[in-house]
């Protein structure tokens, strides 16, 4: 199968979700209305509140929400599936899905004052819910450092060239918010400006590539800081992945706690609208790439990659890798329900969810902007998670040592598909590289200032000198990243993914719990179907995957160490917050429907008309 017919299916199911379902759910579900003043205006204070242009807030959703997993998801499911079983749940589930809850999960933070999904459950069903919702949250932001510092560590282990694009993006990202908030120079120019200079980092990084310690198959330039990296061989992670790995996983905590922690101006806003300019160039990139390919003719690369003998090679446009390879994967388990679990981010992921209740809302300029930044969005993350399974499917052969390494797929992939351009396969497998480093970096770091303010949310007005401690940004930060980097340097990587993606689908149940719950509350005259059949589906396919993982993978996992160490205690924990994370979302749930059912009897508390506040506390 040509790979061309992935893209062209995938356009035509966003084209008809966006065009019209999206449409409908912007005028008639949620009724967004430009004359209402949004929390971003209404709660202005520089720091979290903050009314952004439409371009510059879509680029910091895009670039938060797009991390690693609906690239790591696709490798996955592609390698235990088939393409097919991937490329159908991302074309259909997105729209349907993903698009939905992100859409709602925004529309509702704004419609309540730009507070939580945590925060809103509890206005209808009562502080016992929205605390167990935020503990649920708060241990998913912990999994999601985890899982992410694995990605980043790979792709800096693997292409020393993007590790100093990535820096030099990080340096130029902090001058453009100085340059935008300090000095009020124009938008465009500016923007021009540090959109070429982070293009321009590329070149940077080939010419000058950095390692921390010695890698097989570095590049004859890289500068080497530590040489073979021996004063850090007692660092986690180094026995299985190297120094170099373990190093690049230890930068990456710190980084993440330091950018969790600084003012959304300096670094959050203008890094992400600069990563969003980078990710839509590349994934245009690759999906022209297809399709010039295709038309023109593609000519065999090969493209090196640090950490190989050989180099990966790609050698046509037609999926080398079987369209379905069965119900049963040895390595995942069974199709239902670890295909909807594998691939989270591209379809449908809770974690959007926190970014958009979390930090979107506060900064929304005006209603209508919701359809574009919530649903849009989504679709575009769809369209990435596409040119991961294209790239995964062209690839795939050449890989089979791992998901560290099958991690190089998609830069090798991305970058061999550009070369139609003339752009050579040195350059553009550095820039899919920093593409990929640049959104996760941002989604790692949002994930631990998500964190932040769900601990300082659960905390409320501190009465003790422990609370006090806690809703310190620089303590509740480090928490967050230190919980993330402990699970991470456990090295019990293959279970954490599919815990993480297992509580990320089931955190997406809870937000559509809210945005139905909210519906249901706001008007007898509103229908559920919309969030409710995504809701029971996911709600089905995520308790049993989570129950399987804990009670039969990481059990049989722990029998096969055959000891107590820190693999069999990190897999017993796992196995602990699975089952804890299933226990909150069936009493959340039922607390959910409990409330539904009232409202729709006339009991309660109802929302106030427009669909916003409660007018008493349940």
């Amino acid at each position: 199968m040509q790979v061309i017919w992935f893209v062209v299916f995938v356009l035509v199911t966003f084209t008809v979700g966006y065009v019209g379902y999206s449409k409908y759910l912007a005028n008639q579900l949620v009724e967004l209305d430009d004359e209402r003043e949004t929390p971003a205006h209404k709660y202005e204070d520089g720091q979290e509140y903050v009314p952004s242009k439409k371009p510059v807030l879509l680029g910091h959703h895009f670039s938060s929400i797009a991390g690693g997993a609906p690239i790591a998801g696709p490798l996955t499911a592609v390698a235990a599936f088939g393409w097919l079983p991937a490329l159908l749940w991302v074309a259909i589930g997105n729209p349907i899905f993903g698009a939905v809850h992100d859409f709602m999960a925004l529309s509702s933070s704004v419609r309540h004052e730009g507070k939580s999904i945590g925060y809103i459950i509890g206005e209808y069903v009562g502080q016992r819910g929205k605390n167990m919702l935020l503990w649920f949250a708060i241990l998913l932001t912990i999994l999601v450092v985890a899982a992410f510092v694995f990605l980043i560590a790979s792709v800096m282990n693997a292409y020393p060239p993007a590790a100093t694009a990535s820096i030099v993006y990080i340096v130029l990202a902090i001058l453009f918010g100085i340059y935008l908030y300090q000095f009020n120079g124009p938008f465009l120019p500016g923007a021009a400006l540090f959109i070429a200079a982070v293009f321009g980092g590329i070149f940077v990084g080939i010419e000058f590539p950095i390692a921390i310690a010695e890698v097989e198959g570095l590049p004859d330039n890289t500068i080497v800081l530590l040489g073979d990296g021996a004063a850090l061989s007692w660092l986690p992670l180094a026995d299985q992945f190297g120094v170099n790995f373990a190093a690049w996983a230890v930068l990456t905590i710190i980084y993440t706690f330091f950018a969790a922690t600084l003012p959304v101006w300096l670094l959050l806003q203008p890094r992400d609208f600069l990563t969003s300019t980078i990710l839509y160039v590349g994934i245009a990139g690759m999906l022209l790439g297809v399709i010039v390919g295709t038309v023109v003719g593609f000519t065999s690369v090969d493209v090196p990659v640090a950490g190989f003998e050989d180099p990966i090679t790609i050698e046509s446009l037609t999926a080398a890798v079987p369209a379905f390879t069965g119900f049963v994967s040895p390595e995942l388990g069974p199709l239902l329900p670890f295909l909807f679990l594998t691939i989270a981010c591209g379809t449908i992921s809770g974690f959007h969810s926190l970014v958009s209740s979390g930090t979107t809302a506060k900064q929304l300029d005006k209603e209508s902007d919701a359809r574009t930044i919530g649903y849009g969005a989504m679709l575009g993350e769809g369209l990435l998670a596409v040119t991961a399974i294209i790239a995964v499917s062209l690839a795939a052969a050449t890989v089979t040592d791992g998901l560290a390494n099958a991690i190089a797929i998609f830069p090798a992939g991305g970058g061999a598909l550009v070369t139609v351009f003339g752009v050579s396969a040195a350059v553009g497998s550095t820039f899919i590289a920093l593409l990929f480093l640049s959104f996760l970096l941002t989604s790692t770091d949002t994930a631990v200032r998500l964190g932040r303010y769900m601990i300082e949310e659960l905390i409320g007005t501190p009465e003790t000198t422990f609370q006090e401690t806690m809703t310190n940004r620089y303590m509740n930060a480090a928490v967050i990243a230190l919980g993330g980097y402990i699970l991470v340097a456990s090295g019990t990587w293959e279970s954490i993914w599919p815990l993480f993606g297992g509580a990320n689908q089931l955190l997406a149940v809870l937000a559509l719990l809210v945005a139905t719950v909210w519906l249901a509350n706001w008007s007898d005259t509103k229908q559920l179907l919309t969030t409710g059949v995504p809701l029971v589906f996911m709600t089905v396919v995520t308790t049993v995957g989570l129950v399987w993982l804990a009670l039969l993978s990481n059990t049989q996992a722990i029998m096969e160490i055959g000891e107590l160490n820190a693999a069999s205690v990190a897999l017993a924990l796992q196995s602990l917050i699975a089952l804890v994370l299933v226990a909150l979302a069936l009493s959340l749930i039922y607390m959910g429907v409990t409330n539904i059912r009232e409202s729709r009897a006339g009991v309660g508390a109802d929302a106030v008309t427009d669909g916003g506040q409660p007018e008493e506390e349940n």
